[in-house]
């Protein structure tokens, strides 16, 4: 029995690209680099069978036949949310040394199924990679729908990625079990509104200066930086870790009818910043959205955990950037204003908004976006 099932894990690791998945698989083995399967997200793809990530948000979809589904990433990869057909969407998780292959669905009526994967943190620590799908013997993916043809892109936070909202005490830090990009006001509001999402996004980011950053910011890794990137390096020299944190990103891949910047909660977090440096940080990385996505509306937001001093500063400066882009002749520059937070029953980890402010933000967010996109 020990020599067959050796044989069977060398037979796999000759024919396929998963020669370090060390677990038996039975089945049909199907490739990252499989045309049926679909994308969203910065995604390098400079090895076909390894695509890889590290912002939150990420969307792998196929549809194929069959009772069974398993899925392969790079061991420690990290927390994916996962839904077939239309059941209630599960967390997978690949968190220790030796998860590569986790079993989606099992028992399934005979005929075509639908799946979706969002990557559901922040991988900057993990570099998550996908390495395929199992299926039962024999079967194979089948076309699928196609994402949603309305697109918004997402530049934000730690309140974009998701950050606590599955945590239950305002008093607990970071873990990333308890953050949760699919439960976002930004994943909830494309799902809302019917529309595909990208998010680029990190936990202590600012438009000029990252959390608790000197006065005179923190160029080499803020967002105007960082935007250019397929990946987050958090610092520049890790950017030789992993090939694709790089490579600039192909703007062309992805071409937003929105984009919603949420910044400037960690440039104002702590008193030690400059208004006037953060002004420029705003115009700069509005400068660069434009220029890559020359035909999207831009809506500067706050919220939601900004408050008092910090929040009137932010909307006056975020109203002055609006305004004089509007003079400049940009006249799809936007600003909206999500509530801050209000009580305890709306707090997560850290302080941060959980699931239920998440929903709120998203109703305030969807409300707005659709009547400046006119998408009923």
């Amino acid at each position: 029995m020990r020599k067959i099932l050796m044989a069977v894990l060398l037979t796999i690791a000759s024919q396929t690209a998963f020669a370090n998945v060390t677990v038996p698989i039975r089945g049909t083995v199907i490739s990252p680099s499989d045309p049926l399967i679909q994308y969203a997200g910065r995604i390098s793809f400079t090895n076909p069978e390894r695509p890889a990530w590290n912002f939150p948000g990420i969307q792998i979809m196929t549809a194929f036949e069959g009772t069974s589904l398993r899925m392969i990433a790079k061991p420690q990869s990290g927390y994916f949310v996962a839904q077939i057909d239309q059941a209630e969407p599960f967390k997978v998780a690949f968190t220790g040394k030796a998860d590569s292959v986790v079993t989606l669905a099992t028992a399934l009526p005979e005929g075509r199924h639908l799946v979706r994967l969002m990557y559901t943190i922040e991988g900057y620590e993990f570099y998550p990679e996908f390495w395929g799908f199992v299926l039962d013997k024999g079967r194979r993916l089948v076309p699928g729908p196609a994402f949603p043809s309305r697109k918004i892109e997402f530049i934000g936070n730690s309140i974009t990625c998701g950050y606590g909202n599955e945590g239950t005490k305002k008093e607990e830090h970071f873990d990333y079990a308890t953050e949760n990009h699919y439960y976002s006001y930004a994943s909830i509001t494309a799902r809302n509104l019917e529309a595909q999402h990208w998010v680029v996004a990190r936990s202590g980011i600012g438009a000029y200066r990252n959390y608790d950053g000197p006065r005179t910011g923190t160029p080499e890794s803020c967002m105007p930086v960082q935007y250019e990137y397929t990946g987050y390096a958090w610092k520049p020299e890790l950017r030789q870790e992993a090939s694709f944190l790089s490579e600039r990103w192909d703007f062309s891949r992805y071409q937003p009818d929105v984009v919603c910047i949420n910044l400037g909660t960690n440039d104002l977090s702590t008193n030690n910043y400059d208004l006037k440096l953060l002004k420029q940080g705003y115009q700069k990385l509005l400068e660069m959205v434009r220029q890559h996505n020359p035909q999207a509306k831009i809506v500067f937001l706050t919220g939601s955990m900004l408050y008092n001093q910090e929040l009137q500063e932010a909307r006056q400066l975020l109203d002055e950037v609006a305004v004089e882009a509007q003079k400049a002749g940009d006249k799809e520059v936007y600003r909206f204003d999500m509530a801050p937070i209000n009580g305890d029953a709306f707090l997560g980890n850290d302080w941060h908004p959980n699931i239920y402010q998440d929903e709120k933000m998203a109703a305030e967010l969807t409300a707005y976006l659709r009547s400046l996109m006119n998408w009923f």
